[in-house]
């Protein structure tokens, strides 16, 4: 683990090397995890999918978004804009030049969209996961959300109610939470930053999109596969938000060989093969 400088804030990073076998020829592809708000951190990869993609011959690259885990927490700086700008310097700082697969849970996919839009020459394919890509009507759902968020966990009730239903794990992230919300202006800054034309005519790349059927996320799936040329989607049956969490071998297998069907088709890759 390391905190490696990313423009205004020192960013907390862990890489974990593949595992390859000893015939193996050519660069392995890069994934990098990209987690989502207030109640997450790179821990959430750590235990589900991190480890198993190294060892599945995948270099990977997982860091705790600003105002995150041991990441630095500015008062301010929290437009989308600043989370897409740390992890392009975040990758220059790690000397990381092969374009990347980037995985994002939640806001961690918005980021990781806008990466692939504003950065394409970093981003080899984008993977959302229950998330939304930079569009206008994503701003008007995170101003909402996130407003509602820091007038309710900052109070007891909630916060037991929290407790009570959902347990003392839950709650503890709440408060968490609730301390990233009042302490920096998050809360106001994230919706107010740049975002991508309506027709996602920006993102060129391969795009992956996994959802639960009980999530209202899910109902994105006829618009994106009409406006993104390069488009997969997925939709698990009975299954909400929590994706990664409670879906996470079937999230897995599909990501891996999402990286490894594309991998094998980039002709930077094939080159240095040999």
């Amino acid at each position: 683990m390391a905190k490696l400088a990313t423009r205004t804030i020192r960013t907390h990073v862990q890489r974990l090397d593949a595992v390859r076998d000893p015939g193996a020829q050519g660069e392995p592809p890069v994934v990098v995890f990209v987690h989502g708000l207030l109640t997450d951190s790179l821990a959430s990869y750590y235990f589900t999918l991190g480890p198993a993609f190294a060892q599945a011959g995948v270099d990977v690259i997982m860091y705790d978004l600003r105002g995150h885990g041991r990441s630095d927490r500015p008062a301010a700086g929290y437009r989308l804009d600043d989370f897409v700008e740390d992890l392009a310097a975040l990758l220059e700082s790690l000397g990381e030049e092969r374009p990347v697969h980037v995985v994002g849970n939640s806001f961690g996919g918005t980021v990781a969209t806008a990466l692939a839009a504003w950065h394409p020459e970093r981003v080899a394919t984008a993977v959302m996961i229950e998330s939304e890509p930079p569009v206008r009507v994503w701003t008007e759902h995170m101003a909402e959300g996130l407003g509602d968020a820091k007038r309710q966990l900052c109070k007891d009730e909630v916060i037991d109610w929290i407790s009570a239903q959902h347990g003392t794990h839950t709650a503890k992230l709440s408060r968490n939470a609730s301390r990233i919300l009042q302490s920096t202006t998050l809360a106001e800054e994230v919706s107010t930053g740049s975002v991508v034309d309506d027709e996602l005519s920006a993102l060129r790349c391969p795009v992956l999109a996994i959802f639960g059927s009980e999530s209202g996320l899910s109902a994105q799936v006829p618009e994106l596969e009409a406006k993104l040329d390069a488009c997969r989607t997925v939709v698990l049956p009975d299954q909400g938000h929590s994706v990664l969490v409670e879906r996470t071998e079937e999230t897995r297998e599909l990501i891996l060989q999402w990286v490894a069907d594309h991998h094998a088709r980039t002709p930077a890759a094939s080159t240095r093969a040999g």
